[in-house]
């Protein structure tokens, strides 16, 4: 078969598609957004005829994904770990129901975390929910698992959780292309109320059945493919090793590398669940100690027998928090191996590089909005207009308005808007009228803020919602929101309107404007804060709206100059963050890096000395 270097996301998407996928859905979120366009382009190579769409939400696409299975269709849904929480409800519910044709969910955790809200570890929500579970180590094996997960989804009428880590999903692999299945089973909707809309009684009886099969499920498992030791046993081992995902092709490669691969046994746990407790048990029979290794918290150390054998994260041999990269994982296999009677491994030879980095002392670039975008602007009214105000925000590229000192809440998706509500309900009992000063994202605001601006309608929350509006989902990849009318293959659908529906949330007061024009901004700021303090106020929203210059390079473009007026007080550099400006020293003038600027023309409304001029069109 053809040969392709792939991402993790790339190979999972490709092997949803060649398996006989039909209906695919999918949320953009780091670190899966990958996975749908990568099924776009396999169904547009190979005509696959698959329905992809990027959902509202979570949620929604799980429920999509659902529905296709529930006529027979192999149907898949994609997120990331946060998003699953979003999606639990019909997670939980669906597992009880079953489904007639294959369903994956691939749920991408995130450990360090790099871009998430928590580092949570979906097997956990999984072992709650009671869904299967396949967890990965490489892109290659993510691949393989996909085909399993639809055959064991339709074996036992169950969906099946992938969960790759964010180094599956990233990585890079040479992988063998899968050829493609064209299943064409006609779609057929089985009328049965007592298993499609069970009513509490008859959940009881399904959840009979669920576990039922669980059970077999778990007795498979004992000599699960995924389920494999490294080497076979023969007599007793001072040190085993228990390890799952990119943690357990870590730990393999180090192995190797200090010659142990032979002497110290390593089980690897593809499948952990429904968990295989006869292979653990008979594996911690051999072993006077073992070490866990897993991402991205406790799970099989909580369930595996004789836990007195153990060491991991509740022994402290593994950190309790934070991605484990290699050198962790090396840190901690040392460990194991002194408790365990053993000569430890050196330090690995790239440690003094490490060392040497560090002393040199480099500057650290926090993260910022990127040159010439739209957020900026924004937030720089904001606190022109209200520098008190409290400032609660969202999910998305704009929580980077930390720096510009107008984000003081994030929580998760749509919190913006709830925190905002809550704040105002509950400042407003000193008995003067708080300033509250909330911001959203389009994409976020689609995906969970329209039911929070109806409640804080109905509740009569009175504050400002500005929504970010660049015209994309920028922080995860470019993916189209609802008002441009894209689908995801590039497709064209039905437009929702943004100002429409924020007019339909019940907001009276609502006023479009472009946040390039600073001044304007910042009166449309203060306009709509009066309107809602005023007696008959309520929430006022202001939509900030300007094109991401990422996914719309062809913007105008000014050239700016610095003139004789600056006195190098800061205010370009730090209070407005713009890249492309810094001042080498106390009192010198600003400078600007041609190389970073985009020519939006935007500092001049800044400077509060007019150092910053248009010389004219770049």
């Amino acid at each position: 078969m053809p040969q392709a270097v792939l991402l993790g996301n790339e190979a999972i998407g490709f092997a949803l598609a060649a398996e006989g996928l039909s209906i695919m859905a999918a949320y953009p979120g780091t670190p899966s957004s990958e996975i749908l366009p990568a099924v776009v382009r396999y169904n547009r190579e190979h005509d696959l005829g698959i329905y992809a769409e990027w959902s509202v939400n979570e949620k929604i696409a799980l429920d999509q994904a659902f529905a296709g299975a529930m006529t027979g269709l192999r149907a898949a849904a994609a997120m990331k770990q946060v998003g699953l929480n979003v999606a639990a409800d019909s997670f939980f519910s669906i597992a009880y129901m079953g489904v007639r044709g294959g369903l994956i969910v691939v749920s991408a955790d995130d450990p360090g975390p790099h871009s998430s809200q928590t580092e949570q570890d979906s097997r956990l929500l999984a072992y709650a929910a009671k869904v299967p579970v396949l967890d990965p180590a490489t892109p290659a094996e993510a691949m393989k698992m996909v085909g399993h997960g639809f055959r064991l989804s339709e074996r036992f009428g169950l969906p099946v959780l992938l969960r790759p880590g964010i180094r599956v999903c990233h990585a890079k692999q040479s992988v063998a292309l899968p050829r493609p299945r064209r299943l064409d089973r006609q779609p057929v909707f089985q009328r049965d109320p007592a298993r499609w809309a069970a009513t509490p009684r008859f959940r009881y009886l399904l959840h009979g059945q669920l576990n039922r099969k669980l059970a077999r499920l778990a007795r498979l498992n004992e000599r699960s493919p995924f389920n494999r030791l490294s080497f076979d046993l023969a007599g007793e081992y001072p040190l085993g090793l228990i390890a799952a995902g990119a943690p357990a092709a870590a730990l393999a490669d180090l192995l190797a590398q200090a010659g142990l691969e032979k002497r110290i046994p390593l089980l690897r746990l593809g499948a952990p669940y429904p968990f295989p407790t006869g292979l653990v048990g008979r594996f911690l029979e051999r072993c006077r100690r073992v070490l866990v290794v897993e991402e991205t918290d406790t799970f099989i150390e909580l369930l595996a027998p004789g836990r007195e054998k153990l060491l991991g994260r509740l022994s402290g041999h593994v950190p309790a928090e934070g991605e484990l990269v290699p050198e962790v994982i090396h840190q901690a296999l040392a460990r194991a191996q002194k408790t365990a009677g053993l000569k430890p491994l050196k330090p690995p030879a790239g440690r003094g590089f490490s060392q040497m980095i560090k002393k040199l002392d480099l500057p650290v670039m926090k993260p910022r909005l990127c040159p010439g975008c739209g957020h900026r602007p924004a937030f720089y009214a904001l606190r022109q207009a209200f520098p008190k105000a409290v400032f609660p925000s969202d999910i998305g590229c704009y929580t980077l308005g930390l720096n510009l000192r107008a984000v003081d809440t994030v929580l998760d998706m749509g919190s913006g808007v709830t925190l905002a509500s809550g704040l105002y309900q509950a400042l407003s009992r000193s008995g003067e009228e708080p300033v509250v000063l909330a911001t959203i994202g389009d994409s976020t605001f689609y995906h969970s803020g329209v039911g929070a601006l109806i409640n804080a309608v109905a509740s009569g929350a009175r504050f400002v919602l500005v929504v970010l509006d660049n015209g994309t989902t920028a922080m995860t990849g470019m993916q189209p929101t609802p008002n441009l009318g894209l689908r995801a293959d590039g497709s064209r659908g039905r437009r929702v309107d943004l100002e429409r529906l924020i007019r339909g949330c019940g907001v009276d007061y609502l006023v479009s404007l472009d946040p390039y024009d600073v001044p304007a901004m910042i009166e449309a700021v203060k306009a709509a804060q009066a309107q809602a303090a005023s007696p008959q106020g309520s929430a006022a929203v202001v939509i900030a709206s300007h094109p991401c210059r990422i996914a719309q390079p062809d913007q105008p473009r000014f050239s700016v100059a610095v003139n004789d007026n600056c006195e190098g007080c800061l205010i370009c550099a730090t209070l407005f963050e713009c890249p492309a400006l810094s001042v080498p020293g106390k009192g010198e003038k600003a400078v600007i890096d041609p190389k970073l600027c985009v020519g939006c023309g935007v500092c001049v409304h800044v400077c509060p000395k007019g150092a910053l001029e248009v010389t004219g069109a770049a």
